[in-house]
């Protein structure tokens, strides 16, 4: 059995801050998927969204967010987190990370406009802030003597009072599969933090990276946590769409640099939905995309930013100028294909404003968690700037607690269980539920759409619970349970919104309720 004071699952931005701030005082461990990089992090191009400039104000940030949000975010969490962002933004600044400079700006850092922003308020490093973020932050925890890594490390579940048949029901660790060797460890822990990213791989169409498989929801959901707003799922309105280019996303940044939606002919099509056209909320701009595309027939519409010069697109876009120039797509002299695609997930496991969630020492920060921040839609670039305050939060709560004693964990019992026949079930199960998420639980629903999703669901819940208990664990099969767990959460949030709001737009139900609510599910475990 491995012990650490706290352990981190996941090794996006929201963790890997938690465990520098956590490792001067605390034995960290930290276990992820992959590598260290991997991870929906490390691909935001965008930026970080705070008030930095004399020309914004936490007022104008705040009211842009509740807009957004379509009257459904937590008006106290959402101040906190625009309260802290200067903060937050300054830590990152004094760990190294490279941003964008621009000597003609009040903040001497060039600041860019997304849809949704009044102001230009978005820091970034170029086109790859994620990425830039994630290297600096990496070399930090690879140095810590304080922080052991586990790559290739993927939880299976939480170890829970509960689940020791004790009378509490505080977390204790975690289960682990070794992906290398397929042997599952026994990790104990203090304190636990799920910082395992959204499950956008429940789609077909999605910009996520292939980790992202909604792990820290579905255990959390196992272990008695309530859930919120699982059904706004937001879709990036400008994902490539290209045979050879995976998940590859347009930054929101282009619209706001002045890029234009057009159609086939070279019309434009937003001011006939909106009248902020390019520059409205990513679900406006994503339902119209999906609109026009199905009235028309069309593959994909079309993202025009030529009017810029070379120069300025290799100083602001480098990445995506790059990589559209690899795939024979000139974006100085050319618009570029795109399509919406599953993007993040606003809704997650309930947590307060120290991070905490249902279950005693076990917490939520990152797109895991619902905040109570991104309501019905979030804010461009807000994702980052949430991963930063509450995982500060979360270190602030950790150091506060005192010591608590341990006591030995049971290891993982494979003793009835053999190794599986026919894995091709598990690819054909993955296969089917991102095609009919798609098609059914996608931008436009119905309750009929709705209905049929839930039915497959529970077919492929009995298959997945059969397989599970009688075979070998894989990671393949891990990440398929809990996959189709998010796709029933979805779902069922989906089904108990009889309105259309936010990113949930529903044909039987169009209109907007007077009163917003937030959707909280209660596992039948808690």
């Amino acid at each position: 059995m491995l012990q650490f004071d706290t352990l981190i699952i996941g090794s996006g931005l929201a963790g890997l801050t938690l465990a520098i701030k956590l490792a001067e005082h605390k034995k960290v461990g930290l276990i992820t998927k992959r590598s260290l990089l991997d991870g929906a992090s490390g691909q935001a191009q965008g930026g970080i969204a705070a008030v930095l400039s004399g020309n914004d104000s936490l007022e104008a940030h705040f009211q842009d967010t509740l807009t957004a949000g379509a009257g459904l975010c937590d008006e106290a969490a959402t101040r906190y987190i625009i309260e802290h962002g200067k903060g937050a933004v300054d830590w990152l600044i004094s760990q190294g990370v490279p941003f964008t400079r621009d000597e003609s700006n009040d903040t001497g850092y060039h600041l860019t406009r997304e849809g949704g922003h009044s102001r230009r308020r978005i820091i970034h490093a170029a086109d790859a802030t994620g990425h830039a973020v994630q290297e600096t932050l990496v070399a930090r925890v690879q140095r810590h003597p304080n922080i052991t890594v586990l790559e290739n490390h993927m939880s299976v579940d939480l170890i829970t009072g509960k689940k020791l048949g004790r009378s509490d029901n505080r977390c204790y660790g975690v289960y682990a599969l070794n992906s290398v060797n397929d042997e599952v460890i026994t990790i104990a822990a203090q304190n636990t933090i799920l910082a395992t990213g959204g499950s956008g791989k429940v789609y077909l169409y999605t910009t996520n990276p292939d980790t992202a498989t909604g792990d820290g929801i579905a255990m959390a959901w196992r272990a008695g946590c309530r859930i919120a707003n699982m059904e706004f799922i937001q879709f990036h309105p400008t994902c490539l769409y290209h045979p050879h280019a995976k998940s590859f996303l347009i930054s929101e940044a282009v619209r706001g640099e002045g890029g234009l939606l057009k159609l086939p002919d070279g019309r434009r099509f937003m001011p006939w939905h909106d009248e902020r056209a390019e520059l409205a909320p990513r679900d406006i701009v994503a339902r119209a995309i999906d609109f026009e595309m199905k009235k028309r027939g069309l593959d994909c519409v079309y993202l025009d930013i030529s009017h810029q010069s070379v120069e300025f697109l290799g100083e602001h876009f480098p990445t995506i100028y790059a990589r559209c120039l690899a795939l024979g797509i000139n974006i100085s002299k050319e618009p570029i294909p795109v399509v919406p695609a599953a993007h993040y997930t606003c809704g997650g496991v309930i947590a307060d404003l120290r991070a905490r969630t249902d279950v005693e020492n076990l917490y939520a920060v990152g797109e895991t968690a619902y905040t109570g921040l991104h309501g019905a839609n979030r804010l461009a670039s807000n994702s980052l700037l949430e991963c930063l305050v509450f995982a500060d939060a979360a270190a602030q709560d950790i150091l506060g607690k005192p010591a608590e004693k341990s006591f030995p964990l049971p290891d993982w019992d494979e003793s009835r269980v053999t190794d599986a026949d026919e894995r091709i079930v598990i690819s054909h199960n993955w296969a089917e539920l991102r095609h009919f998420m798609w098609d059914y639980v996608g931008i436009v629903r119905t309750n009929k759409r709705l209905q049929r999703a839930e039915h497959r669901i529970q077919l492929l819940q009995d298959e997945i619970h059969e397989y599970y208990a009688n075979f070998h664990i894989s990671s393949d099969l891990l990440e398929l349970r809990n996959l189709v767990l998010n796709a029933e959460l979805i779902v069922h949030s989906a089904l108990l919104r009889h309105e259309s709001r936010g990113l949930h737009f529903s044909k039987d139900y169009p209109e907007t309720l007077p009163e917003a609510h937030p959707t909280i599910l209660i596992p039948p475990s808690a």
